[in-house]
């Protein structure tokens, strides 16, 4: 492996994710405003110091074990450097454990910032790859790397996917609760197999919400409805599983945020939703961009 000089220092930002979107299991994603800024500083030997305010403060690893830092220090490995020491400061917005894409946020910020670091010049589709290794699934890795709303799937290559714009008329609105999901358990509540029936449906929905989430936010009500996993998980997030009835009900298109347990809401134009039920907060959004390098300083 080659040396790697100390002394540069980098900062991106990067959006929270919501997946699914219903039908669109482990494919389809939506970048949302609310960012996590972090930034790392390579210094001499090999010690890995990482700072954390806002979320997850005084609960996650400050050493080479946080997410980051174990990104970074594989994404040195894949482009054939040793590590340096790493200094990581982050300013966390982007809640923890309720499906909004918190790991693939601090997989994409520790893969952006290795290869700023080495002034590797890693491309869009070379990162994606090497995120959705480390992540295991594409889907909320693309929307936060490409931004906006994504269709993502993995060939022989690796994770690929395609960026669209969504409509401006299309509105995000998060409903996020205080108790925490793991992504692990809500996996393993899904079947092994699933009706032809369902799994047609859902092809049809996911397709439609191409169209809908673009050009068609009229269809949006249609094109979040989905047989393929949110019924399997809702025994084991009863609170969320109500709201999303709720809201259903009331004629929002609306579905469960990834892994949940966070409630996703997508409204047209400027129509209203109700009030977050107690134990959730209702936090308005728009559609973001994909992670940016915000700031660097080159070795001197």
């Amino acid at each position: 492996m080659e040396a790697f000089a100390t002394g540069p220092r980098a900062t991106v930002r990067v959006p929270a994710t919501s997946a699914n979107l219903g039908p669109g299991f482990d494919s389809l994603g939506l970048a949302l405003d609310l960012c996590d800024e972090v930034t790392a500083e390579a210094t001499s030997g090999t010690a890995v110091i990482v700072e954390v305010q806002g979320e997850g403060e005084g609960t996650v690893p400050l050493d080479e074990r946080h997410l980051i830092a174990a990104t970074m220090l594989r994404t040195f490995k894949h482009l054939g450097l040793s590590a340096p020491g790493l200094h990581i400061k982050c300013r966390n917005r982007i809640p923890h454990a309720r499906g909004l894409g918190s790991s693939s946020a601090a997989i994409v910020a520790g893969i952006m910032l290795a290869d700023a670091l080495a002034g590797a010049g890693m491309t869009r589709t070379e990162k994606l790859v090497l995120a959705g290794e480390i992540e295991g699934h594409p889907d909320n890795v693309a929307p936060c790397l490409l931004g906006g709303f994504t269709i993502a799937y993995t060939s022989e290559d690796g994770a690929k996917a395609v960026s669209l714009t969504p409509s401006p008329r299309v509105h995000p609105w998060a409903f996020v609760p205080q108790s925490k999901g793991l992504t692990a358990v809500a996996r393993a509540a899904l079947p092994e197999r699933v009706p032809h029936v369902d799994a047609v449906f859902n092809l049809s929905r996911a397709a439609l919400m191409a169209a809908a989430i673009t050009h068609h936010p009229s269809r949006l009500f249609e094109a979040t409805d989905d047989r393929l996993h949110q019924s399997y998980r809702a025994k084991g997030m009863p609170e969320s599983t109500h709201l999303l009835r709720a809201l259903r009900s009331a004629g929002i298109a609306a579905a469960i945020s990834g892994a949940g347990p966070t409630v996703l809401a997508l409204t047209v134009d400027d129509a209203r939703v109700p009030e977050a039920p107690p134990g959730f907060e209702a936090m308005r959004l728009e559609v973001a961009d994909g992670a940016v390098q915000v700031a660097s300083t080159p070795n001197e």
